[in-house]
């Protein structure tokens, strides 16, 4: 046993499971905490930024980026309310995040005294958005809590989790037996009865297609090894994109993937949710059957599938490639090929998107990330920038949170100091977080931010006048001078107006190594609607 205060029990926690970044804002509930990581200096760094709500997006993205845990910690009550958002995000991207935050003074818990930054209940709360939480009571419970944290943040379906700690209790002193990782909870073998139905549908099936989200960003190997197997098309979107590099004759956008969905008579589904195939293409291609491979138990009863099963993507996919009989189908590779060429003829037509996202490929390497956010280059991102690795589009997937973007970028390029990282963002969105440019500054983060000005929040301002007989309310933006505002941070920055301009300036901003910004002006009125290719049955 050791004495260590409830904040350095913690901090002890986190070195054990291999923290080695920590996103925080400090305040007075927390003060013994952040003494704590003060005092691991040395071993644990600590990124502070301008707003609560930039140390949580920044822990998604540096979580999401590598796939690997994140933690990040504000104050109680508004402090931790401000980070919701990304908690909700991450819980929709399956990301492992940890929440520290603090509580009102033990004695005061619960008794609604309006004590600084209290809430009716925090915990339950925190509980009703995430996967799990707990209160640490004593230093004594925070090596064991902090384990369970990452336990139940990792097992099964990643998810967020939070930990909250009475104010007294960060600097409390206590007898503490520190607590190594726990062991991960099982996972579910493939269920080789189902592996065999699923084998005989494969095995039978003339048109499969195989899709992936965001739950198989691990399994590249075993669902490309799957694929070209059975010569079966990967389609991804959002989270998926990258699983197969978009340069194989079988990785597919959606725009390629609808293409053949007619002739499609199986789909295989691995670590996604399906929205797009079932909710936005309209009515599913007669006597279409569905297999599911999810982690989480829970999917199988929120769509009806004629094959489920629970297991690790990689896993089944491995099974099932071993049991599928090997085909050579010419003329489904042709229709593969064909479809894979008219898609990328057709989208040339989404203007002036798609030239500025083939400026920034041009200039991005291999191994660069692509950061989105909702605005309209980010959407044509999701089937219009080839993706070349898993986990190189980072996204705020179904959530569609606006303003996540810039500062998730910014954590992911924390994790990621060595590879070049461009965010792509909108007026609207960036103005979220765009003070986060000091928090870039102060710690040598050195992300590229292209952000389009379009004076609105632009896909509002044109639904608006296009569904209510002209007429806008709220849409209409008044931005500041970004070059100047760029400057006043000691940002370089630069303003352009189409895509050789763009170009020349990533290609400058990549090559200044540090925090750079990188303004487009648009015009919505100018800019082709992408919703043909995202929801073609809804368009």
């Amino acid at each position: 046993m050791a004495r260590m205060t409830g904040g350095e029990a913690i901090v002890d926690g986190l070195l054990r499971h291999g923290i080695d970044t920590v996103f925080g804002l400090p305040g007075v509930q927390v003060y013994g905490l952040f003494d704590a990581f003060a005092r691991a200096s040395n071993r644990l760094r600590l990124i502070n930024a301008r707003h609560e709500q930039t140390t949580a997006y920044m822990a998604l993205g540096y979580a999401y980026a590598t796939g690997r845990p994140a933690v990040y910690s504000v104050v109680p009550g508004p402090g931790v309310l401000n980070t919701t958002a990304a908690l909700a995000t991450a819980w929709g991207l399956n990301a492992p995040l940890l929440c520290l935050t603090g509580q009102v003074p033990s004695p005061m818990i619960g008794r609604l005294r309006g004590s600084l930054h209290e809430l009716p209940d925090q915990l339950a709360t925190l509980r009703s958005l995430l996967k799990w939480a707990e209160r640490i009571e004593h230093p004594s419970q925070a090596p064991y809590l902090v384990a369970r944290a990452f336990q139940e943040m990792l097992s099964g379906r990643r998810s967020p989790v939070a930990l909250e700690m009475p104010w007294d209790q960060f600097s409390a002193a206590a007898e503490v037996t520190p607590h190594d990782p726990l062991p991960l909870h099982p996972v579910p073998v493939p269920d080789p009865a189902k592996i065999a139905a699923l084998q005989k549908l494969v095995d039978s099936a003339r048109g499969p297609m195989i899709w992936v989200g965001g739950g198989a960003q691990h399994a590249s190997a075993e669902i490309l090894a799957l694929a070209e197997r059975i010569g079966a098309p990967v389609v991804s979107f959002r989270t998926g994109r990258g699983i197969v590099d978009d340069r194989h004759p079988l990785g597919l956008t959606i725009a390629a993937a609808y293409k053949l969905w007619s002739e499609t008579d199986l789909l295989l589904a691995f670590g996604t949710r399906l929205e797009v195939p079932t909710l936005r293409w309209g009515a599913l291609p007669p006597g279409l059957k569905i297999a599911r491979i999810d982690i989480d138990p829970a999917e199988m009863r929120r769509l009806r599938v004629d094959v489920g099963i629970i297991a690790d993507s990689a896993d089944a996919a491995r099974a099932l490639a071993a049991d599928v009989a090997p085909r050579e189908d010419a003329r489904r590779a042709a229709a593969i090929a064909q479809a894979k060429a008219d898609a990328a003829l057709d989208i040339r037509k989404v203007q002036p998107q798609m030239s500025f996202l083939e400026a920034i490929r041009d200039v991005l390497p291999e191994e660069g990330i692509l950061c989105d956010e909702m605005t309209q280059v980010g959407y044509v991102s999701w089937f219009g920038f080839p993706i070349h690795r898993p986990r190189s589009l980072i996204t705020s997937g179904f959530s569609g949170t606006l303003g996540a973007g810039f500062p998730m970028a910014l954590g992911v390029k924390v994790a990621h100091p060595d590879r070049p990282v461009v965010a792509v963002t909108g007026d609207g969105g960036f103005m979220f977080a765009s003070s986060e440019l000091a928090t870039a500054v102060q710690h040598g983060i050195n992300l590229v931010t292209v952000l389009f000005n379009n004076s609105s929040y632009g896909n509002v301002l044109r639904d608006q006048h296009r569904l209510f007989e002209g007429r806008d309310c709220g849409s209409r933006l008044r931005n500041p001078d970004f070059q100047a505002y760029a400057k006043s941070f000691g940002v370089p920055s630069w303003r352009v107006t189409e895509a050789d301009g763009l170009r020349a300036a990533v290609r400058q901003a990549l090559a200044a190594n540090a925090p750079a910004l990188i303004e487009v002006i648009t015009d919505i009125r100018q800019e082709y609607q992408p919703w043909e290719f995202i929801a073609p049955g809804r368009a």
